[in-house]
């Protein structure tokens, strides 16, 4: 009888080519996402040698990093990004690879246009030069970030060079209480664990609380995997998945879809397999989640106060230097914090489930007055939903106004920047300093917790709204 494996097993050795003794293993690559930051160089390192792209049919381009969020007919104004998005067209033009610059109807953010075009499927091995691809393992996927030198790699070989993660399994039982967003689920356990503590594995989410979720909510769990330094994270493909799937542009269609379904089916982790760490959460324990600090692992419920420096596992002396950073201290509430900015979008929250939510508190209330909002969708096709379900008119009565789809202010690469010392509420995955533009102060939230500060002018808990 053959030994028990794990999801993850599966499908890392359905993928392996080589085996290096005592060193990583050769994996073959599904599908390669590429977007303007990191691969002009790694198309410079295969000109150098003369390589040519193995399976251009394999590797999908987007423009999402550094473009603008408004007036995106016009020329991009900042000459690093318009170099960048140039060399994205002109190489993808060159290698024949499918490629959705800007002002295309199908472009958007990376992790967002994958699944949604149905190129996201269980049981690959996918890879992007972005840190947060791990969004695609909701789909039973195995989904990391690469460097751009393996970009290169990917690119010419379609294989990389990797040494095989531990294995974690994180369960989460009961059912979420009101206001509880997936984002809460997952900014939960990163507190519980820390920022560092998956770093070495790969995670599979388990248990009823994922069972339950919709594919946009496992996205948003998945992508936040590396936030406590995990390779990835992933999730098993159910009927939940296949219903997601089905009919999507680039999905597979007829006869392929039917042979395709029985070997998704089989993509679980088999009884008896075994974890290096297994770890159990109730969702009972857990209220919406908001950050204090500068790594998405100092966060707590949003009624609750900053945790005393003795009682966190990174430290007191790198803690302490955390809250000066953002103006907090020990033992403060979170609720009543004020807020200058939020930010709604992001490959973490920038799908139409995460906008419904966001419409769902704002709708005959007003945006405070002092407030700057930046909602931003994932991609036209977000910014079409939006549109024809209504919501753009609930944010516009509010008065809000709609971006147009990019990373934004996620990562402020573009215009999109939070000025030194504001607040902002954002639904993004890193409140590094600095991360939202230099001396930007970030606390990460789910829509729910977005939108209550939205409406407040500050941090306030989204169920006194529902």
């Amino acid at each position: 009888m053959s030994t028990p494996k794990t999801l993850f097993d599966k499908v890392w050795d359905a993928h392996v080519v080589r085996q290096i003794e005592g060193g990583p293993d050769v994996l073959f690559i599904d599908r390669h996402f590429i977007h303007e930051v990191t691969s002009p160089v790694a198309f410079l390192g295969l000109e150098g040698r003369h390589a040519s792209v193995l399976f251009s049919e394999r590797t999908f381009a987007t423009a999402d990093h550094n473009t603008p969020t408004i007036n995106q007919h016009l020329p991009v104004a900042d000459p690093q990004s318009a170099s960048q998005l140039d060399a994205l067209e002109r190489n993808a033009h060159k290698y024949d690879i499918s490629h959705w610059g800007l002002g295309h109807q199908k472009n958007g953010i990376v992790h967002v246009v994958g699944p949604e075009n149905g190129i996201t499927l269980p049981g690959m091995t996918i890879v992007c030069g972005d840190s947060h691809t791990s969004t695609h393992g909701a789909f039973g996927a195995i989904a990391f970030g690469i460097g751009t030198s393996e970009v290169e790699m990917v690119l010419a070989t379609q294989c990389i060079m990797q040494p095989k993660p531990k294995k974690m399994r994180i369960t989460v039982n009961g059912q979420p209480g009101k206001g509880v967003l997936s984002k809460d689920i997952i900014l939960y356990v990163i507190a519980q664990i820390s920022a560092s503590g998956a770093t070495g594995y790969f995670v599979e989410y388990a248990g009823q609380v994922f069972e339950n979720m919709s594919m946009e909510g496992r996205m948003t769990v998945c992508n936040m995997s590396i936030e406590m330094g995990a390779r990835g994270g992933m999730i098993a493909p159910d009927a939940t998945t296949l219903s997601y799937l089905k009919g999507r542009d680039l999905s597979p269609k007829g006869e392929q879809w039917d042979k395709l379904v029985p070997y998704w089916q089989t993509l679980k982790t088999d009884e008896g397999a075994t974890f290096d760490v297994d770890l159990t959460f109730d969702a009972a324990d857990i209220e919406p989640q908001i950050t204090y600090g500068t790594n998405p692992g100092l966060g707590t419920g949003v009624t609750q106060h900053i945790p005393m420096a003795d009682t966190i596992k990174d430290g007191a002396a790198s803690y302490k230097k955390s809250l000066q950073y953002m103006g907090f201290a020990e033992n403060e509430s979170m609720l009543g914090k004020p807020v200058d900015f939020v930010f709604l979008g992001s490959c973490t929250n920038g799908r139409i489930e995460d906008f419904r939510a966001f419409a769902s508190i704002v709708k005959g209330r007003q945006k405070a007055s002092h407030v700057t909002a930046w909602l931003v969708p994932g991609s036209h096709v977000v910014e079409k939903q939006i549109q024809d379900e209504g919501i753009l008119d609930i944010l516009t009565q509010a008065g809000f106004e709609l971006r147009q789809p990019g990373c934004s202010a996620c990562l402020a690469m573009n215009e999109d920047k939070i000025p030194a010392g504001k607040y902002a509420v954002s639904t993004s995955n890193r409140n590094f300093e600095g991360r939202q533009g230099p001396g930007a102060r970030t606390l990460l939230a789910s829509p729910l917790v977005a939108a209550a500060a939205a409406v407040t002018g500050e941090v306030s808990d989204p169920r006194q709204f529902i």
